[in-house]
């Protein structure tokens, strides 16, 4: 059982907080009224025998352990990580790190508790990040938050004989399991976890809520773009081979774990970058650009999230999900062909994703017959990756008998005169208040910090904290009679679902693992 040894005054800043865990004890630093613990591991690093394993015990130490700087990121492609996400991390292989930020470190506060888990495509991300500082967070919601690391790429998702699918959402559960049992010593109740993530971080929310494993971890979450790209099996073993095939050897640990982490990293980014090749063969996943997401394998996960809540799995966990109004956006602004896309792109990408089969395109064009080729070109690429997931993970909740509150965010990045629109990846910034770091340098570039800003990354925290300490995050749950959704802007409100078009569009359409052409 972990416990607090010392909690010194928070004005005695020299003398760290201090909490014993189950593995050792651990000192962290008083900042701005938090006491404020990065990089404690939760399993042992996933190298040598345990590398492409599922993650195994951490190893007791001996005295004080220093709690001051972030863990390593785990291996990835250094130009995703940008120039400041690594800033104040340790190096070496102990990945697999927690932080924590909390207003006291008392065992009696037993104050809600909100985890988080990154995104980046399932490939990239860091829990010391500079965009995910909790501190606004855990003061102004007075909870603690728990950020953690999880393996991504290769080592943590590609499916490769010998080693279980799914290892960075095994790293996941073993980081709840670490909540479980020690959070406790931090001020946090361990009944009151709620999880909460955005893009492939509410994607893997989305998998826990299905996966046997983490049963019990957790008693809320929060799903922020909900990405509906899972794998299958047969697709997933496909990519791995081809992955395994970029440094020349078979897709098996006995081949791989030979080869130094950063090779790897690079064999996925030579891959990504010619994914578009393989369409013919891997459909629809190539042109996401990441050969790595979540497998239906039978074991890990059994079966695809809205298959599962659908069935009731998650009726007994309260969930917010939600989307933003132009999530593919930002990807066609990153590519630099905003405002470019032509009549015959949009007619490839509708042809691709929009459901239906060949009528698919017909039906877009006539439910949206005033939409310019890059309109259409976002539009279905949003409603396929990103919204209609959203919004079919709420109803699947709801269809097996559990509660669900349905949002959208439709305020404008002020960057570049609001062109990027409520893009992908908004949410993160409004949340954290982190308005210049990270993807918020881009969407809130030039434009600073306004009264606007300010008064909706608030009304985020409110509403996402009053949910962590009450399941009620301030407006009506969802249900398909009135399809009540909180709509996030500078005026937030609460009407029926507003992209009702899409909505008719993807109606009946089932969200299937990725198929191998």
């Amino acid at each position: 059982m972990a416990t607090a040894q010392s909690r010194p005054s928070k004005a005695d800043d020299s003398a760290g907080p201090v909490v014993r865990t189950g593995a050792g004890t651990v000192r962290g630093r008083w900042e701005d009224g938090l006491a404020v613990f990065r990089g404690i591991p939760f399993a042992a690093p996933p190298v040598g025998e345990a590398r492409f394993a599922a993650p195994r015990p951490v190893p007791a130490w001996d005295g004080v352990r220093d709690a001051y700087v972030f863990g390593p990121p785990p291996p990835q492609d250094a130009a995703g990580l940008g120039p400041a996400d690594g800033l104040d991390a340790a190096e070496g292989d102990d990945w697999l790190t927690v932080n924590v930020w909390t207003p006291d470190p008392d065992p009696a506060a037993r104050r809600p508790v909100m985890v988080w888990i990154y995104g980046g495509a399932y490939k990239i991300g860091h829990s010391g990040s500079p965009g995910y500082d909790a501190r606004h967070l855990a003061r102004d919601g007075d909870v603690v938050v728990v950020s953690l690391n999880y393996r991504v790429g290769m080592e943590g998702f590609a499916h490769i004989e010998g080693a279980p699918a799914n290892r960075g959402l095994l790293d996941q559960v073993a980081a709840l399991e670490w909540v479980r049992d020690t959070v406790t010593a931090f001020g946090g109740d361990p009944d009151q976890v709620t999880v909460f993530g955005e893009s492939a971080g509410a994607g893997s929310i989305a998998a826990l809520l299905a996966m046997p494993r983490a049963a019990g971890l957790f008693r809320r979450a929060i799903a922020q773009s909900v990405p509906g790209t899972f794998f299958s099996d047969e697709l997933a073993r496909d990519i791995g081979t081809a992955l395994a095939a970029e440094v020349g050897l078979r897709p098996a640990v006995a081949d791989l774990a030979r080869v130094e982490p950063r090779r790897l990293t690079e064999a996925g980014a030579s891959l990504s970058a010619k994914m578009l090749q393989y369409v013919d063969r891997w459909g629809q996943a190539a042109p996401t650009v990441t050969p790595f997401s979540p497998v239906v394998d039978g074991d890990v996960l059994p079966v695809t999230p809205w298959q599962a809540l659908a069935a009731g799995a998650a009726r007994d966990t309260d969930l917010v999900v939600g989307h933003n109004r132009d999530e593919f956006r930002l990807f066609v602004a990153m590519s630099g062909r905003l405002g470019q896309i032509t009549d015959e792109q949009a007619a490839s990408a509708l042809r691709l994703f929009a459901p239906g089969g060949p009528g698919g395109e017909r039906a877009y064009r006539a439910a949206f017959p005033r939409a310019t080729p890059g309109e259409l070109y976002e539009r279905v690429q949003s409603d396929w990756l990103f919204s209609m997931p959203s919004l079919h993970l709420a109803e699947a909740q709801v269809a097996g008998g559990g509660r669900a509150h349905l949002y959208e965010l439709t305020w404008a990045a002020p960057a570049e005169g609001g062109a990027l629109g409520a893009c992908h990846g908004l949410d993160v910034p409004l949340l954290f208040g982190t308005y210049q770091a990270d993807l918020g340098g881009l969407l809130f570039a030039g434009a600073g910090e306004s009264a606007q800003a300010r008064a909706l990354s608030s009304r985020f925290r409110a509403s996402w904290t009053a949910f962590a300490r009450s399941g009620d995050p301030g407006w009506p749950v969802y249900d398909t009679r009135r399809r009540l959704t909180q709509v996030l802007d500078a005026e937030p409100e609460v009407r029926p679902y507003p992209e009702e078009a899409s909505r008719r569009l993807w109606e009946g359409y089932a969200f299937a693992p990725l198929p191998l052409l």
